[in-house]
């Protein structure tokens, strides 16, 4: 059994049917790409996993750390979820704009209260992220597209998850700026941190992935290696531009 494993879960958004019985398994350590178009259901997935949204069937099992007994998170509070391990990195990077960088990070501490450690950790995320911490107290808002996700994935890191969900980090942002913060999430993957990503740039999606799931109206048509999805022939057509 991997850290999350789910078993056909659907979901309603009002009445508008958005998961169809939804699966996929993750395991320690590894990094999972779940690709697809828009409205294939994917925001719905992570929000449904990380508590903002209820299944209405199916099953959530979360292992919050390694030999313990599975739980099935499906219908806990978001912030029983992150304290259990999962933190959520959402699409739009929702940072607090007014606030200074420092104190956005430290948002992500809020069920803490191991004080030098978090402060160990404040100092690690600027390690990680260096213009963070030059920028510390600066308004959140002054930052650049790229900055704020680097702070929006820092303020995660704060919470010290096992798995790190993460909705479209590269939206909006220059090739190179992508390069390096997925050079970093490797980097993040190597300390131990499980990683479920969703990426809108398939091509590096599947380069830095183990594995990978496709979705299509709220279904997964494909899942497997990265390495050997990749070829699919209907991922290369759909996705991959071809090539």
């Amino acid at each position: 059994m991997g850290v999350l494993k789910i078993n056909d879960i659907h979901v309603y958004r009002g009445k508008t049917y958005v998961l169809r019985g939804v699966s996929l398994e993750i395991d320690h350590g590894e990094i999972a790409a779940l690709i697809g178009a828009n409205g294939a259901g994917k925001t719905t997935l992570l929000r449904t996993i990380s508590g903002l949204l209820r299944p209405q069937k199916g099953t959530i099992f979360y292992q919050s750390q390694k030999g313990a007994a599975d739980e099935d998170i499906g219908r806990l509070s978001p912030e029983h979820i992150v304290g259990l391990g999962i933190s959520h990195c959402p699409e739009g990077r929702g940072i607090f704009s007014q606030l200074s960088v420092r104190e956005n990070l430290l948002v992500g501490a809020y069920l803490r209260r191991d004080k030098k450690e978090i402060q160990s950790d404040y100092q690690r995320i600027c390690r990680i992220f260096p213009i963070l911490g030059e920028r510390a107290s600066q308004t959140a808002g002054s930052l650049s597209g790229g900055e704020q996700e680097m702070l929006a994935v820092g303020r995660a890191l704060m919470s010290r998850p096992r798995l790190l969900i993460l909705d479209e980090p590269s939206l909006g942002l220059g090739p190179i700026i992508v390069e390096n913060l997925f050079n970093t999430l490797r980097e993040i993957n190597a300390q131990g941190v499980t990683i479920l990503l969703v990426e809108q740039n398939a091509v590096m999606a599947f380069d830095l992935a183990d594995r990978a799931y496709v979705m299509e109206t709220g279904q997964v048509i494909l899942s497997g290696k990265s390495s050997e999805l990749v070829s699919d022939e209907k991922v290369r057509s759909a996705y991959l531009g071809g090539f």
